[in-house]
């Protein structure tokens, strides 16, 4: 069989170079360091073993290294590329928070009708909808889908002034999605209210 049947070039290849070359290295290393020794009786010299739980210890190491630059990456890079795997990465679309046929027209159109229908935990929710895509379009605060109406709160807090209108409808929203109590028409009437406040400055 000839050599050029082998791989050189593909992952297994280069991982097995790289760990071929960090053993000679280490080797290297320790024969320079037993050289530097004076010259002890046979029972000080390093074990056979012992080498090998060095070599295992510090690809170990090198893992464990690796593995928090990955995490910490992970993290910093998360909602980046949360937002562009999610939106499909195309440039006409990237950053909106809904489909194109879901514009703020719609989702106040929709609030209306649910209002009319008596759903007001939903017709809530399209205002507060709405309001995300505002502030996305005014590019107050640029959507990303892994943040809470906490976060939300907070960035607000530092952006505008007065923040009451958004605690408003951000704090109903809590409600109906984490709450129990109740959402009346007076609940939407006051997000409703909220929002006229925020679109009228």
């Amino acid at each position: 069989m000839s050599t050029d049947n082998f791989e050189k070039g593909g992952w297994d290849w280069q991982f097995s170079q790289f760990q071929q070359q960090v053993g000679e290295w280490l080797e290297y290393q320790s024969y320079r360091f037993e050289r530097v020794l004076p010259d002890w009786s046979p029972a000080w010299k390093f074990a056979p073993w012992l080498g090998g739980v060095l070599n295992f210890l510090s690809w170990l190491l090198l893992g464990l290294f690796v593995a928090v630059v990955v995490w910490r990456l992970w993290s910093a890079l998360n909602p980046y590329l949360y937002t562009w795997f999610n939106i499909g990465g195309s440039g006409r679309n990237r950053g909106k928070i809904f489909t194109p046929d879901v514009s703020i027209a719609n989702l106040l159109e929709r609030s209306q009708s649910l209002y009319r229908q008596g759903n007001y935990r939903e017709a809530c929710r399209c205002l507060y909808l709405a309001i995300l895509q505002h502030l996305h379009d005014t590019k107050i605060i640029t959507h990303k889908p892994s943040r809470t109406d906490n976060e939300y709160l907070q960035l607000l807090r530092s952006a505008v002034t007065p923040i009451q209108p958004y605690e408003t409808v951000i704090t109903t929203h809590e409600q109906l999605c984490f709450g129990n109590a109740e959402i009346l028409p007076e609940n939407y009437e006051q997000c409703r209210q909220a929002y006229q406040e925020i679109v009228q400055k």
